[in-house]
């Protein structure tokens, strides 16, 4: 089978939940026997050169399209005056784009289309609109990372400034007019939760819409004895440029921690993240200590003992939490933080939504009432049973072949 997948970066280097997201279709393909072609938008953010992933092999080829992505107040300002469409989406619009794709269409053969999240979901329109001419247009899939619409929802509820919710809200109707618009021109959708799956059927998009979780390939997350948690030590991991990740970090500083640095002064909390803010890097004196973007996640997140993912606002799966259960990481997080993910309170991961119910939860752990060995030991059987690349790439290859009797 010969997969085009559109995505709205290079899927390189595996430093954030989404680029591994993209990148472990690919790869999960192409260790099956199945051939890719990736045309990507390469970002000034994230820009790679064109042979970044070459090392997948000959069944691999990366197509990059240089785009100017760039967010600037010039920009979204003629957006909200002159545009319906969602500024964050239109930034990822361009006939270069347009044209490559048109060009791989008409130069081979391809099974399916696979469109990696909102961001490149505008694609299928052009797509759409080439039906009637000698192109051979597949079977259309889009692969839902998150529903967006909601997670800007989300934001503007949490938004103290009148100004900024007003420009949230905004934000979150376009997004929604988007996917109402351009969710019925795909032949499948492949939700990265359940309930994103329930979400989309509600906002009526046509079936089949199927719950694909994301993978990991789990050998790249392998414990190494040689590294030992520091005690008493707590950390988070995330993009610091996604606003329901810097949300949640600054409820966890504003609302719990200053209650845990007054009662357990020998705690340290440990942040690391791409995209991390300036101020956040300022020398601190409350035992908190910034990182920063860090070489090596895996690394990481084995140095420090309890994990906290303390997400307030968001959709779509936290592929940092499957990556920390592969390792044997107690986590401790909101129930919106682990949604999408096959865990148990108390078993395999902590759950906790309030800062009231935070704090209980770390005075537990501080006084070594949770057992953080045996959670952490069943969240990666947990990881190991149900979030494997290979068991992942057999759920897409599954819905690959029910869409394909469309082309008879």
């Amino acid at each position: 089978m010969h997969l085009l997948q559109l995505c709205p970066r290079v899927p390189f280097p595996l430093t954030t939940g989404g680029a591994i997201a993209m990148y472990d279709v690919a790869a999960g393909l192409v260790q099956a026997g199945h051939r890719v072609t990736m045309l990507a938008i390469n970002t000034p953010k994230h820009h790679q050169p064109a042979d970044a992933l070459d090392y997948l092999g000959p069944n691999f080829r990366l197509v990059t399209v240089d785009v100017n992505t760039d967010i600037t107040p010039v920009k979204a300002l003629k957006n909200l005056l002159l545009s319906r469409q969602p500024y964050i989406v239109e930034r990822f619009i361009s006939p270069m784009v347009e044209e490559k794709l048109i060009e791989i269409l008409q130069g081979d053969t391809v099974d399916i289309i696979q469109f990696e999240g909102t961001f490149a979901a505008w694609y299928a329109e052009v797509l759409g609109r080439h039906e009637s001419s000698s192109l051979q247009v597949p079977p259309l899939v889009l692969r839902a990372h998150n529903l967006e619409h909601t997670i800007w929802q989300m934001l503007a509820g949490g938004e103290g400034n009148p100004l900024k919710r007003l420009y949230l809200r905004d934000m979150a109707t376009r997004l929604e007019q988007f996917e109402r618009r351009h969710l019925p021109q795909f032949d499948a959708v492949a939700a990265i939760t359940d309930d994103d799956a329930k979400r989309l059927r509600a906002l009526g998009c046509p079936e089949p819409v199927v719950f694909i979780p994301a993978g990991a390939d789990l050998s790249r997350f392998q414990p190494d004895p040689n590294i030992q948690p520091k005690p008493r030590t707590l950390f988070m991991i995330g993009s610091l440029n996604w606003l329901p990740n810097l949300e949640g970090l600054n409820w966890l500083l504003r609302e719990v921690w200053p209650t845990v640095r007054a009662e357990m002064p020998d705690v340290e909390l440990h942040i690391a993240g791409s995209g991390t803010p300036e101020e956040l890097l300022q020398p601190r004196t409350d035992g908190v200590v910034v990182h920063g973007f860090v070489d090596s996640a895996t690394a990481f997140m084995q140095r420090y003992e309890l994990m906290l993912v303390p997400l307030l606002s968001g959709g779509g799966m936290r592929i940092k939490i499957i990556e920390g259960m592969a390792l044997g990481k107690a986590i401790l997080s909101t129930a919106l933080g682990a949604e999408g993910i096959a865990v148990r309170d108390g078993h395999d991961i902590v759950l906790r939504d309030t800062a009231a119910a935070w704090l209980e939860a770390l005075r537990a752990w501080y006084r070594g009432e949770m057992p953080v060995a045996a959670v952490g030991t069943a969240a990666a059987h947990t990881a190991a049973d149900l979030y494997d690349r290979r068991r992942v790439t057999q759920q897409f290859v599954d819905l690959y072949e029910r869409l394909r009797p469309v082309l008879a």
